[in-house]
């Protein structure tokens, strides 16, 4: 799935510099935890506005973090699979580091009313 052969696709700053904002961090952490979350449910979880989590989404997009597939009029974001593994490194350390807000973000997550049937 991830592998090193990308690590010179990578720069590390542009990583780092993409996680440097709160709620990046805890979108990226969100759905590594989650393997997979749409917008609406990143907003019930993190408790911020669609255009703040889509702006956020599309930095890490643009970074290689994270990449999406639609279905319907539903966009679900995942981490990108050509991300490397030293960076997959960082998102583990970072999950431990971060774990009372992502547990608190998750028990927004599975209340959320904006949970699609990602199954079809």
């Amino acid at each position: 799935m991830h592998s090193d052969s990308n690590d010179l696709d990578f720069d590390p700053l542009v990583i780092h510099k993409c996680l440097s904002d709160q709620t990046r961090l805890l979108i990226t952490l969100m759905i590594f935890t989650e393997v997979e979350l749409s917008v609406g449910e990143l907003c019930d979880a993190l408790q911020e506005s669609q255009p703040k989590i889509s702006r956020a989404l599309g930095v890490l997009r643009n970074c290689g973090i994270v990449s999406d597939r639609r279905r319907g009029q539903w966009a679900f974001y995942s981490i990108s699979d050509k991300l490397p593994l030293w960076a997959i490194d960082i998102l583990d350390a970072s999950v431990v580091s971060m774990r009372s807000k992502l547990l608190a973000a998750n028990q927004l997550l599975n209340q959320s009313a904006n949970r699609p049937d990602k199954h079809n």
